[in-house]
């Protein structure tokens, strides 16, 4: 078991990465589950494949499960479902000092964390994340949030969890997209920041996409880890540091809207395509070196993920995605940082780019290749 503290002031709390760990939540969540009745927050898809396992752990310690299900997908993550769970919340009699378990991929996590930041000003959770996604980043660091007819991640908070247990054997589960999409924050990492990691994924990346054991919990333990390191200087993106963690995510939050936030384009994909797009735009400014430019196209490719956004048959414009971005939530006095390349590990914040020269490239890479 890898087991990665999230080192924050006066709140620090444990990511435990293991195989089983659903199987035994009564004991690793104990701490938190004060009272008889456990109010659990599910994806459909993630109870049907694990709500007996928590039950049955849960009941031998006499702890009575309570569920609230919600359809998968994005389209969950709305001022509706918010409502609807917030008032659930309530019913059920949820304290400031109880903690509602989040049981799915990454819009159980926003939804339910959201929520519980604001209900009655704040009270805990626990992440139970089931998709490689939202093992390696989402459940990790406190950002909560929902979608609005604006864009995605536009209204939320910040509210950490008290525990994340990340059980790799939720990860058989999930389908072979599904499960490269997640791969594709994985490689993030590598990318960002640690080109040894990178390095390492050319070569055990297949493993690692195929759930052997050994390969998967090493690539999840660095992948958190190096998030952990990264939230614990930067918590609440003052310094800069924290939005490395972007990289990709302007690019691909804007092919995620022009998709309409669908399954067209799953956010695993839209983050693949955004850092090809990172490279090739660094690589423009003579930033970054072509052949790693290519190095990163090729690991993209090697895992089954898109890398050309021509592919996907928009009738969309450079300029027609450049106003997706202008909504998005890091805008700062009409400017919008991007998180660009000058080596594989050495990302940085770009304040100097011009939107203009972002729609021109975004032109040429709808119609190449």
């Amino acid at each position: 078991m890898a087991i990665i503290p999230v080192e924050l002031a006066g709140r620090s709390y444990e990511v435990k990465v293991a195989h089983g760990l659903l199987q035994d939540i009564a004991d690793h969540a104990a701490p938190f589950l004060r009272k008889q009745n456990v109010p659990i927050v599910a994806d459909a898809n993630a109870k049907s494949h694990w709500g007996a396992v928590i039950e049955a752990s849960l009941q031998t310690v006499g702890k009575e499960p309570h569920w609230y299900e919600i359809a998968p997908g994005e389209s969950s993550k709305s001022w509706e479902s918010l409502a609807r769970l917030t008032e659930w919340l309530l019913e059920q009699g949820v304290e400031r000092g109880d903690h509602v378990l989040a049981l799915g991929g990454g819009v159980v996590g926003d939804l339910t964390g959201f929520a519980c930041a604001i209900l009655k000003r704040g009270c805990g959770f626990v992440q139970l994340p089931t998709t490689l996604l939202a093992q390696v980043d989402s459940s990790v660091g406190g950002k909560t949030a929902i979608n609005t007819p604006a864009g995605k991640n536009l209204v939320g908070a910040f509210h950490q969890p008290s525990l994340v247990l990340a059980d790799l054997d939720t990860l058989s589960t999930l389908p072979q997209r599904e499960l490269r999409a997640g791969y594709a924050e994985v490689l993030k990492y590598g990318i960002l920041g640690d080109a040894e990691f990178f390095d390492w994924l050319a070569e055990n990346g297949p493993d690692v996409v195929n759930l052997q054991a050994s390969a998967l919990e090493h690539a999840v333990g660095t992948s958190v880890a190096a998030k952990a390191r990264i939230v614990a200087e930067d918590e609440r993106e003052t310094t800069g540091t924290r939005a490395l963690l972007n990289l990709g995510h302007t690019f691909g939050h804007a092919l995620e809207a022009e998709t309409g936030f669908s399954e067209r384009l799953l956010h695993g994909e839209a983050v693949a395509l955004g850092m090809v797009l990172a490279a090739r735009y660094s690589a423009r400014r003579g930033e970054l070196r072509e052949a790693d430019s290519q190095r990163i196209t090729e690991a993209i490719d090697a895992a089954g993920l898109p890398s050309e956004i021509a592919a996907l048959g928009m009738d969309a414009t450079g300029d027609t995605l450049v106003g997706h971005m202008l909504h998005d939530k890091k805008m700062d006095s009409g400017t919008l940082p991007f998180i660009l390349l000058r080596g594989i590990g050495d990302a940085w914040l770009a304040k100097d780019v011009d939107l203009a020269d972002i729609a021109v490239f975004l032109d040429g890479q709808l119609q190449a290749h």
